[in-house]
């Protein structure tokens, strides 16, 4: 999601210093105004959960960037694809979950590439430890034919 419409979104709104795409920093009129969307809307979007805005210790609701383009990505989906608000919320849980299942996949592999490389200095370090242990053998080669006295 790095060259998408949320990184995009970013890059337009400018964080405050600290802040990030996740940081909940918009009121509900500058988040509406930002996602073209009336707060009444992004209120129901809330009570359905399609967003999940952050919330002051009073209650108030304050959105993020990726809020934001989440809701952009809502309307999206309702107004040009046509899919319902039961389906828009299946789709995004369903991306949530790929995303979490890349994580878990991208984590597993910095694991295991960790996990061969301490396999391959382990073998290293037994190899030349072997080394030390051996003698050099002088191979040589001869072809030596018996033949018995015969009995005469």
């Amino acid at each position: 999601m790095g060259d998408g419409p949320r990184a995009r979104l970013g890059v337009a709104i400018g964080f405050p210093p600290g802040a990030n795409e996740d940081t909940p920093v918009f009121v509900i009129s500058v988040a509406a105004e930002l996602s073209g969307l009336h707060a009444q809307t992004l209120r129901s979007y809330d009570r359905l959960g399609l967003v999940s805005p952050g919330r002051t210790p009073a209650g108030g609701r304050r959105y993020s960037a990726r809020d934001i383009a989440q809701l952009r990505e809502v309307q999206r989906l309702s107004q040009e694809e046509g899919v319902n608000l039961a389906g828009v919320k299946r789709i995004i849980e369903l991306e949530n979950e790929v995303d979490a299942l890349r994580d878990q996949v991208q984590g597993l592999m910095e694991e295991l590439t960790t996990a061969y490389a301490a396999v391959e200095q382990k073998a290293a370090q037994v190899h030349a430890s072997y080394r030390r242990d051996l003698v050099p053998l002088h191979q040589e080669t001869a072809l030596v034919v018996w033949k018995p006295e015969s009995r005469r």
